[in-house]
């Protein structure tokens, strides 16, 4: 009896004891830890890695800490293809996505698609957590100035393909920014297949998307993934001795898009025509063509014409409405009468000489 009441004592805890054991045995992925509880600012394939974590109630995400060693991944679990047996034309694809850095050292941001999925093998280690990949296109933001690797300064967007060594460099202190400075920033990156083409643009949260990218480059990345899936992510690492960066992102979309071969028109927004933010509009003065100029003038010039003849047109028919003609009457013949006067000259006589 002593034992079974022993027995009965002891059962709770080890029924808590062996369910804790099976929940164990069950890997637990970071992103079922971290949710953006269904943040409309995100796409809801995005997952947590590594110190990326949700921020005021899951309304944006820090993906570093302000210590060394931080770093941190937001990861589109849904892969895509660029060569897609579905679609009659390769893939391309835009998004757009805000950020913001704190004043301090840091490796800065990053946007990278890679041929897998590197969020299950993300370490945490090397710039950007990517340690051993070298099949990946990436978009840095860097806050870092590293001769070795290209960098112009350390206010700079780069292009990299399979290293850091940027191949293209666009100068954001060109656009009178400052990646670090804690502003909010917006970035629209886009890529046309047909052309082979990648545009980076960057301003401000709340100016207009502009016309020009600070940056452009040539890459065909059908040619190197193929029918390959491919992951997208925005990374971020303090990987240096003494980095205190805290890298946050507050919204993000990515979208796909199938654009024939026979158009090579500008990137469109990523969210399209779904919202106001499609407008191509530029913070750049842009050139005026003089065939447009001339077009323009020709075009006010046949408007004003047009509009000149209808008024005249009008005015004609209103006053032929109210003129008043004078009353015609009949002409009769007036009868002259003719007299013949004779006219007799005298001659003085005394005029006469003899």
């Amino acid at each position: 009896m002593a034992k079974f009441i022993i027995s009965s004592c002891n059962f709770p805890l080890i029924f808590l004891l062996s369910s804790f054991y099976f929940l164990t045995l069950q890997p637990i992925s970071s992103s079922s830890l971290k949710s953006l509880n269904n943040n409309p600012n995100f796409d809801s394939e995005i997952a947590l890695f590594g110190d990326a974590e949700p921020v005021d109630a899951g309304s944006y995400v820090n993906i570093t800490r302000p210590s060394v060693s931080s770093s941190g991944l937001l990861l589109r679990q849904k892969p895509f293809k660029f060569l897609d047996a579905n679609l009659s034309s390769p893939t391309s694809f835009s998004t757009e996505f805000t950020f913001s850095m704190t004043p301090g050292s840091g490796d800065g941001l990053l946007l990278v698609l890679a041929p897998k999925d590197f969020g299950s093998t993300f370490s945490g280690k090397g710039p950007f957590g990517l340690n051993g990949e070298n099949r990946f296109l990436g978009i840095e933001f860097d806050t870092e100035m590293n001769g070795n690797v290209n960098d112009l300064n350390a206010n700079h967007i780069g292009v990299d393909v399979g290293s850091f060594v940027s191949l293209t460099v666009g100068n954001v202190s060109s656009l009178n920014l400052e990646l670090n400075s804690g502003e909010k920033l917006k970035s629209w990156i886009d890529y046309v297949a047909s052309s082979k083409r990648l545009e980076i643009r960057l301003s401000k949260l709340g100016e207009p998307r502009p016309y020009n990218p600070i940056t452009a480059y040539g890459i065909d990345l059908l040619g190197m993934w193929k029918n390959e899936d491919v992951y997208v992510g925005i990374s971020s690492s303090n990987s240096n001795g003494n980095s205190s960066q805290i890298s946050s992102v507050y919204s993000w979309s990515f979208r796909l898009r199938n654009i024939p071969n026979s158009m090579h028109s500008l990137p469109v927004n990523p969210r399209g025509y779904l919202d106001e933010h499609g407008e191509h509009l530029s913070v750049h003065k842009r050139r005026v063509c003089p065939l447009t100029v001339l077009a323009g003038m020709i075009f006010v010039t046949g408007c004003g014409a047009l509009v000149a003849f209808m008024v005249l047109f009008l005015w004609a028919i209103i006053i032929s409405r109210h003129t008043v003609f004078p009353a015609e009457f009949p002409v009769k013949p007036v009868d002259f009468r003719y007299e013949k006067i004779n006219v007799v000259v005298e001659k003085d006589a005394n005029s006469v000489k003899k």
